[in-house]
């Protein structure tokens, strides 16, 4: 096997979607589905005894739904967490903030196209996050609206992060990827990705999108600022 291939576990209780997804990733020369499940219950069982870098979950699934299947595996109490990226039918915005609120690192709705999602598995692993981009617009202006804070409020995590990982942070939220960063502040990627990886366990978050979560809902961003 391929050193650099992702392990993914997909679950969806529809047979056609689950068997159409793990066919579509495992096309994928860098992706590798080393289980697929019917429901979140055995989803976190097996990525909890498989240690897969990224799980695809479903929203509604039963015995045990998509968002508290993904509590469990990357939630804020969770200390050692699996990847989740959220692939749904459903554009509804309490499963949404739900997902996001749960930790997970990505939220795509089904009828992405593949390559779509496939990228979105390799960001995933890679511990970036991804959303639809028809969500964007509205997920920022609802996390200004309802201003719930991430575990570590905006004054404390002022306190945490230096003031270059607080630049890091803010440029972060405003999307930009680690080269974009590293050129705005006149550092190495690499330099960027230390203090990612410093930035992260600071927060108690999990992924870049969480980061950027963190920074729009605690205030230190403004939409369209």
């Amino acid at each position: 096997m391929n050193a650099r291939t992702i392990r993914v576990v997909v679950a969806d209780d529809q047979p056609m979607v689950l068997a159409g997804l793990t066919m579509m990733l495992g096309l994928e020369d860098d992706i590798e589905v080393v289980a697929s499940v019917a429901d979140g219950e055995q989803a976190v069982a097996v990525a909890r005894d498989l240690r897969p870098d990224v799980v695809c979950l479903d929203i509604r699934m039963p015995r045990m739904d998509g968002i508290t299947a993904a509590r469990q595996l990357c939630g804020p109490d969770v200390e050692d967490k699996v990847p989740v990226l959220v692939l749904t039918t459903f554009d509804i915005d309490e499963y949404l903030f739900g997902a996001l609120e749960a930790g997970v690192s990505g939220f795509l709705l089904k009828d992405a196209e593949p390559h779509v999602v496939a990228d979105a598995v390799r960001a995933v692993a890679a511990g970036h996050g991804t959303i639809a981009d028809s969500l964007t617009k509205r997920v920022l202006g609802e996390l200004v609206s309802r201003r719930r804070t991430q575990p570590v409020t905006a004054a404390r995590g002022s306190d945490l992060l230096t003031p270059r990982e607080l630049d890091i942070v803010l440029l972060l939220a405003e999307g930009r990827s680690n080269d974009d960063i590293a050129r705005a502040l006149i550092v190495e990627t690499s330099t960027v990705k230390s203090h990612l990886a410093r930035i992260l366990p600071k927060l108690g978050v999990s992924s870049r999108l969480q980061v950027a979560v963190w920074a729009y809902q605690n205030g230190l961003v403004e939409v369209g600022g």
